[in-house]
């Protein structure tokens, strides 16, 4: 009852915090002024605060740019828990734009939205992802191309890092960084979460979105950690599958620091 309640205030005050910022976001958006990129990372942070989860941050953002971020996913959380500490659009699946609450929100944030199926595609959307980056933006990309349950990286799929290696021709520096981070759900309720609770925040695709979305705000007090890793130097002479796999095993590394600190 009081779990249910407080769940419908924070829908109720993010309603009334989005009436707010989103007509100033799209103003931003119409004059191509910076705040396009600022105004989501505020709305995400009172978004989270709202639900009560608190987000850590280890290790920095890649100061070099053009600049692709590589995570791993296992929740429509990560995008929240992201975009509340770094100002980035992300790749998504196509569908994701009609879904409710988060396709409306993929879309204020300039998503790039892909058809993964259609391989013979996979170039031009490479090159569309490479055009952003190079435009100055910082674009996300979950390679494992699904979701998880929160204990685990899949893996990753290494056609759309060519979006870094199509994106080194037109770089003023004649390079791109590719930046591996990771995202855990560590504790609930300032109690370690473990293996058993994690898919409490995890959200396989064969779980329903709003249903888990109620379960999280009823929940409440997660904790969700970021690991930034180093960033991999992309050149002309870079290979895109070997890319994929030196990236996989940076984000399982940091993804193992989380789950198994030592």
């Amino acid at each position: 009852m009081i779990a249910g309640i407080r769940a419908a205030l924070a829908v109720l005050a993010l309603l009334v915090v989005s009436a707010v910022l989103v007509p100033i976001h799209l103003l931003a958006l119409w004059l191509e002024h910076p705040w396009r990129n600022r105004m989501p990372r505020l709305w995400h942070r009172i978004a989270l605060r709202l639900m009560g989860i608190k987000v850590i941050a280890h290790g920095a953002l890649a100061k070099e740019r053009p600049l692709l971020i590589v995570s791993n996913h296992s929740s429509w959380l990560d995008i929240l828990v992201l975009a509340s500490v770094v100002d980035v659009t992300f790749v998504a699946k196509a569908e994701v734009r009609d879904w409710p609450v988060f396709g409306l929100l993929a879309r204020l944030q300039r998503s790039v939205f892909i058809v993964r199926e259609q391989k013979r595609r996979s170039q031009h959307q490479a090159n569309e992802i490479a055009e952003r980056m190079n435009a100055g933006e910082i674009v996300v990309l979950f390679p494992e191309g699904t979701t998880s349950d929160g204990n685990r990286l899949f893996t990753t799929k290494s056609t759309l890092f060519a979006a870094a290696t199509s994106a080194v021709s037109q770089s003023p520096t004649g390079h791109v960084q590719v930046q591996p981070v990771a995202i855990a759900y560590t504790r609930i309720h300032g109690m370690p979460m473990g293996h058993y609770h994690r898919p409490v925040a995890a959200w396989p695709g064969d779980v329903e979105l709003l249903p888990h979305l109620k379960e999280v705000l009823e929940t409440g007090a997660l904790d969700a950690e970021i690991n930034f890793g180093p960033a991999i130097e992309v050149t002309p002479a870079t290979n895109r599958k070997q890319l994929a796999l030196t990236a996989e095993d940076e984000i399982r590394r940091l993804l193992e620091e989380m789950l198994h600190p030592r």
